[in-house]
């Protein structure tokens, strides 16, 4: 049997230190918040020849001084593309620059050359500044509503366990797990972001919630075999919530294995535009799974010591 209770002074003291860490990095690099949260556009193009590297676009475009540049590839032949401004004439330059990249030369009928454009013009779309502050504002009552709903539902849910810890206690531990678990996924992002240039966007906000949805969901299972032992219990309460750790042990780590199993390979083989929230989801899963078993449940046994004392 595993002695994660005994241990549990270095596990907290692990996580402490990655909070501590990340709180710093969030402070220093701050959040690289992308088009949806600082306003910017949206061009979508179709090509009508070959399709050129992103690289050697990316390099067309780099005298334009384009902020937050981001190309998406979209299809066999589309391309979109999010930078941060908004004028038309920016706009245009994008394109010309784009079209002097790809336009072809062709003979007509009377054998004049005759220069044609290698690029159509799908979509161009624009969001104010207003608007992503908005989007940004919706997202943390987001984040909000779902820690409250989810501290009313553990407290409801485990209402009628009241010795030696009252229900309501393992909703605030099972927070304290999820903060430990998104301070982290951004802190991980600040650095991305200052170093890498990976943003924070809409898709990562999502990642950001279904993160909360499985980490609340392996502590729920942790806290609910706690509630079976715990009646039928001779051991102290320390002791049972050890036990109960290693009997859900197995279950929470296969389960978290093979969804990062399916993370990763999206990760590898899939879109790079899918990366970002590919990595939100794989860290969150993978720290969400470590505070589920190492922190939440502790942290029960370290509120009842204090309480005790």
């Amino acid at each position: 049997m595993y002695q994660i209770i005994k241990n549990s002074k270095i596990f907290i003291s692990l996580s402490s230190v990655l909070v501590i860490l990340s709180i710093i990095a969030i402070a220093v690099f701050g959040l690289n918040f992308g088009v949806d949260f600082t306003g910017g556009s949206l061009l979508e193009i179709r090509f009508n020849g070959d399709v050129p590297n992103t690289g050697d676009i990316q390099e067309a475009l780099s005298p334009l001084n384009l902020s937050s540049l981001v190309l998406q590839p979209a299809g066999d032949d589309g391309l979109i593309l999010r930078f941060q401004e908004t004028s038309e004439e920016k706009h245009h330059e994008i394109f010309t620059t784009i079209e002097g990249l790809v336009s072809v030369k062709t003979d007509d009928a009377s054998s004049t050359e005759q220069i044609v454009s290698g690029i159509e013009e799908l979509r161009f779309d624009s969001v104010g500044p207003s608007i992503g502050k908005e989007l940004k504002r919706k997202s943390i009552y987001s984040l909000i509503l779902v820690i409250i709903s989810i501290v009313i539902y553990i407290a409801w849910v485990f209402r009628r366990v009241s010795k030696p810890v009252e229900s309501w206690k393992y909703g605030v531990v099972a927070n304290i797990a999820l903060f430990h678990d998104v301070i982290i996924v951004l802190g991980v992002f600040a650095v991305a972001g200052h170093y890498y240039g990976i943003e924070i966007n809409t898709p990562f906000v999502a990642a950001i919630l279904t993160v909360l949805g499985y980490s609340v969901n392996d502590s729920i299972v942790v806290f609910d075999r706690i509630r079976e032992n715990l009646p039928k219990s001779e051991d102290n309460f320390a002791d049972t919530v050890n036990r109960s750790l290693n009997e859900s042990i197995s279950r929470s780590l296969n389960t978290s294995i093979t969804t990062m199993l399916v993370l990763l390979s999206v990760y590898f083989f899939g879109g790079y535009t899918l990366r970002p929230f590919i990595l939100a989801l794989s860290i969150g899963v993978f720290i969400g799974t470590y505070s589920s078993i190492f922190l939440a449940s502790p942290l029960l046994v370290v509120w009842d010591n204090i309480r005790r004392k």
